[in-house]
């Protein structure tokens, strides 16, 4: 004797992402074969980001400077790393 799982149809239309996201929490899109296509895709990367980790103290010191100069954290510290690595290697 095999249980049959029951399956809920997929809703025409969410009211929300909460409402999609709590919907597919708890539902399988493997459970849907005839609701989902294959698409073709082409991603070309323009940016390349890197995470590096810094002490509280440099972080702090970094957003302060920051916003005294009006700049992006990312922009000052890209600035400053550049700086240092050409100062260095002269």
């Amino acid at each position: 004797m095999s249980k049959r799982k029951r399956i809920d149809p997929i809703p025409e239309k969410f009211s929300s992402y909460e409402e999609a996201a709590e919907f597919w929490d708890t539902h399988d899109t493997t459970d849907y074969p005839d609701d989902f296509q294959t698409v073709k895709t082409k991603t070309v990367f323009r940016k390349r980001y890197y995470e590096i980790e810094i002490e509280e103290d440099v972080a702090k010191m970094l957003q302060a400077q920051a916003q005294k100069n009006g700049v992006t954290v990312n922009r000052l510290a890209n600035d400053l790393i550049r700086q240092k690595l050409v100062s260095s290697s002269s």
